[in-house]
């Protein structure tokens, strides 16, 4: 886990948005159709037998996501972590004093796998960030507690990485921002993992 950089005495503006970041290759421009636009384009064009219609959200959907994981990577790497690091932190503190929760709940909250979350609790125990202990109503439970020194890099993270989630937001107005926010979470919960999407034909393993 590397340690937090020292470079600068200065500290990173708390709640400014960040520096704007060049999209990847195939995120949506301002002007012209993006890569999806195109792909969508190409499947019409050669197999217009398949409704490729779902690739105009699940495409987007895909690109967009490196794109949003590359701004709040960058703008936590002053902090000397990336987002996996910063979404611990960010969930134990807002859960709280003690700031304690156990790793079931993390890894429900986050949607880690159980070997990814327990690699990443090393690495932040490791760096002095949170604490691990015996769940005093479960002796064969752990509880993962932020420490003193988690709580002030949580702190001082947190209005960084929202003001990023604002610069990445910043083409909607906050109407339109409950709009997609509405969309994304009926896309969310019909597709929750517990439950799964319905099991259309499309779905179905094929037929030897």
């Amino acid at each position: 886990m590397p340690h937090r950089k020292e470079a600068s005495n200065r500290r990173p503006p708390q709640g400014d948005a960040p520096e704007p970041v060049a999209p990847a290759d195939g995120a949506p421009t301002a002007c012209g159709a993006d890569l999806v636009e195109r792909g969508i384009q190409q499947w019409k064009c050669e197999r217009s037998d398949i409704d490729s219609s779902g690739k105009a959200v699940v495409g987007r959907l895909l690109r967009l996501e490196e794109v949003v994981l590359r701004t709040l990577n960058q703008v936590l790497e002053p902090f000397g972590m990336k987002y996996q690091e910063y979404a611990v932190l960010a969930t134990l503190r807002v859960a709280g004093a003690p700031y304690r929760l156990s790793p079931s709940r993390l890894q429900s909250t986050l949607l880690f796998t159980s070997g990814g979350l327990s690699n990443l609790l090393k690495r932040l125990e490791k760096g002095g960030w949170i604490k691990r202990s015996i769940d005093p109503n479960d002796g064969r439970g752990v509880l993962v507690k932020l420490t003193a020194k988690g709580v002030r890099l949580a702190d001082e993270a947190m209005p960084r990485h929202a003001a990023a989630e604002l610069h990445l937001l910043r083409m909607f107005d906050a109407s339109q921002r409950d709009v997609l926010a509405g969309l994304l979470s009926q896309m969310m919960t019909a597709n929750a993992p517990e439950t799964g999407p319905e099991p259309g034909d499309a779905l179905r393993k094929p037929r030897d």
